[in-house]
This record gives structure tokens, C-alpha cells and sequence, in this order.
């Protein structure tokens, strides 16, 4: 069954910041660490099961990326919760990067929230 989207379950893209200090290999040079916060301002409590994410790169490379949970914890939102974090992601140069967090509600029906679009830009000269 295709997850719906649940009016109010939303996620928001806090800060995005490009940090050359953390592991990156040579041909994704440029790592980028995102700010992220999953709300729930639904009236349904709802648990994190996955994300899925989808980086399209600037030279048309697609990378998607599927996952259980989200930096290792599955998040249970009651109604009027929220929960922030933060992971990073690696590129070859610009990209954008989007997807959705997947959850189920306390009755087992399976929703999502979409993960807004947001750019992945090296600092220019690198």
C-alpha cells in the first residue's frame, strides 16, 4: 500500500552547511551537513519508520538512498511534537537533494512527509 501524505506531518530543511572537515572520499569531495526537523501538527500520533532520499547531481548523476529509521532512532510523534537532527551527505559538486520520512500512525496506516528540495552548492574555487 502507497503511504499518503498526512495533512500537518511535515518536515523542514533548518540549515545546510558545506563542511570540507568531515570524511569525504575523492571523487564525492564535498560534504554537506543538513539540519533537518520532522513536525507533527496532525491530530494522529505517528512513528518515523524510514526516509528515502534522492541527491540529483548537476552533471545528471542520480543517487537514491533508503533507510530504516532515521539517524538510527524511529521517532514517535504525538500530536504537536517535533524532533530535529542532522546527518550529511556527500557530492561530487552541486546538487539537490529531496525525499520523504515514512511513518505509520497508531492505527497501523502507513503516511508520509515530503523532504523539500534544497541545494547542495560547493563554495565557489573548490
Amino acid at each position: 500500500m502507497q503511504p499518503r501524505l498526512l495533512e500537518g506531518f511535515g518536515a523542514t530543511v533548518d540549515r545546510v552547511v558545506h563542511a570540507p572537515d568531515l570524511p569525504a572520499s575523492p571523487d564525492q569531495s564535498h560534504p554537506f551537513v543538513y539540519f533537518m526537523t520532522i513536525r507533527n501538527e496532525s491530530d494522529r500520533t505517528v512513528t518515523v519508520k524510514g526516509r528515502k532520499w534522492v541527491v540529483r547531481a548537476e552533471d545528471g548523476h542520480v543517487t537514491a538512498v533508503e533507510a530504516d529509521g532515521v539517524v538510527g532512532c524511529f521517532p514517535r510523534l504525538e500530536p504537536g511534537e517535533q524532533f530535529s537532527y542532522n546527518s550529511y551527505h556527500t557530492t561530487a559538486g552541486r546538487a539537490v537533494a529531496e525525499g520523504a520520512y515514512l511513518a505509520v500512525t497508531e492505527d497501523g496506516e502507513a503516511v508520509m512527509a515530503l523532504i523539500p528540495p534544497f541545494d547542495l552548492i560547493p563554495p565557489e574555487g573548490l
